[in-house]
C-alpha cells in the first residue's frame, strides 16, 4: 500500500502533532545547550579546529583528533537533528494555516542556520568568550520562542494583559531581569577556567567581581519573583498563573543553590553542566510564567 503524502502532511497540522513537534522543538533546543556545554566542559571546543569542515580536508573527525574531535563532531551532527525537528515543526505549522504559528516556526527554523553561523565564528575565533556568550544566548532565545510556540497552539488570540497594569509591568520586569541574569552568567563563564580549550582566551575580567554582580542580579530576580507571586495572591489570580510563577521561583532557588555550591567547590565540571541546564530551564519557565500572568490578566478583564 502506498503512502498518501497529502494525508500525512494534512495530519501534521492537527492539534496532537502541533503539540508533539512543539515539544520536540523545545527539547531539541534545550538539548543543544546541554551538549554544547559538554563540549566546552571537556575541553573539546576546538576538537574540530575549523569550520564548516572539521579539518582542512574533511567534514568528519579523524581518529588522530581523539575524543575531543569526536565530541565536537558529534555536537555538530546534532545540529542536523535540530534542523530536522525545525523543518517538521514548520511543515506542521504551515498545515495548521495559523499565521502566528507559521511565523514562530519560521523563527525557530531560521535559528538553526543562525546558530550554525555563530558557532562557526566561535571556532574560527578560537572560542572568543564574547562570541561563545552570544552563541549560548541565541540558543536560550530559541528556547523562549519554542515555549511561546507551544503556548499559542492552544490559544487563537494574542496574550495581552487587560487587568491591573502593575501585574503586567512586574511580570515584564521579572522576565527582563532574568535575561540580565543569564547574560551576566555567560560573562562570568567567559572569565573562568572552562574555556573549551586550554589555549582559548578569557575575557580578562575579574571573576570574583563578576560573580558578585551575578549574585546581586540573582537576588534581584528572586525578589521580583516573590513580589510577583505575592501580588498574584493578593489580586486573586488563578491557580494556573500562581503555579507558573511558583515554579519559576523554585527553579530560581534550585539554580541559585547549584551556583553557590559550584562557586565554593572551585567549579567542578558536573555542577557547571547542571547549572548550564538550569539556565536553559530558566529561559523556558520564565517565558511560561510571563505568558501565564498576561493571560491571567486578560481573563480577569
Amino acid at each position: 500500500m502506498g503512502v498518501n503524502v497529502r494525508s500525512v502532511l494534512s495530519a501534521l497540522g492537527d492539534h496532537p502533532w502541533l503539540r508533539r513537534l512543539g515539544w520536540a522543538s523545545l527539547v531539541a533546543n534545550i538539548g543543544i545547550v546541554v551538549t554544547g556545554g559538554a563540549v566546552r566542559l571537556t575541553g573539546s571546543g576546538l576538537g574540530c579546529p575549523t569550520w564548516p569542515r572539521c579539518t582542512d580536508t574533511s567534514f568528519r573527525a579523524h581518529g588522530e583528533l581523539g575524543l575531543h574531535g569526536a565530541l565536537e563532531f558529534g555536537n555538530r551532527l546534532l545540529t542536523f537533528v535540530l534542523a530536522a525537528v525545525a523543518i517538521a515543526t514548520l511543515v506542521s505549522a504551515w498545515q495548521s494555516r495559523r499565521r502566528v504559528l507559521r511565523f514562530l516556526a519560521i523563527v525557530l527554523a531560521l535559528g538553526v542556520p543562525g546558530q550554525a553561523v555563530v558557532g562557526g565564528i566561535t571556532v574560527l575565533t578560537d572560542l572568543n568568550p564574547w562570541i561563545v556568550s552570544l552563541h549560548l544566548l541565541l540558543s536560550l532565545a530559541m528556547i523562549s520562542v519554542a515555549v511561546l510556540y507551544l503556548w499559542r497552539i492552544d490559544r487563537d488570540r494574542p496574550t495581552r494583559g487587560g487587568g491591573p497594569r502593575g501585574l503586567a509591568a512586574l511580570a515584564w520586569a521579572t522576565y527582563a531581569v532574568s535575561w540580565v541574569v543569564l547574560y551576566v552568567g555567560t560573562v562570568v563563564t567567559g572569565s573562568g577556567p572552562h574555556a573549551g580549550d586550554a589555549d582559548s582566551p578569557r575575557n580578562g575580567l575579574d571573576p570574583l567581581q563578576l560573580s558578585q554582580l551575578h549574585a546581586d542580579v540573582v537576588f534581584l530576580l528572586v525578589g521580583l519573583t516573590v513580589g510577583l507571586l505575592l501580588a498574584l495572591s493578593a489580586t486573586g489570580a488563578g491557580r494556573a498563573t500562581r503555579r507558573a510563577v511558583a515554579t519559576l521561583l523554585a527553579v530560581e532557588l534550585a539554580q541559585g543553590l547549584v551556583g553557590f555550591v559550584q562557586y565554593f567547590t572551585d567549579l567542578p565540571e558536573v555542577l557547571v553542566g547542571i547549572h548550564l541546564f538550569g539556565a536553559a530551564v530558566i529561559a523556558a519557565v520564565v517565558t511560561w510564567a510571563l505568558l501565564s500572568v498576561l493571560e491571567g490578566e486578560r481573563e480577569h478583564a
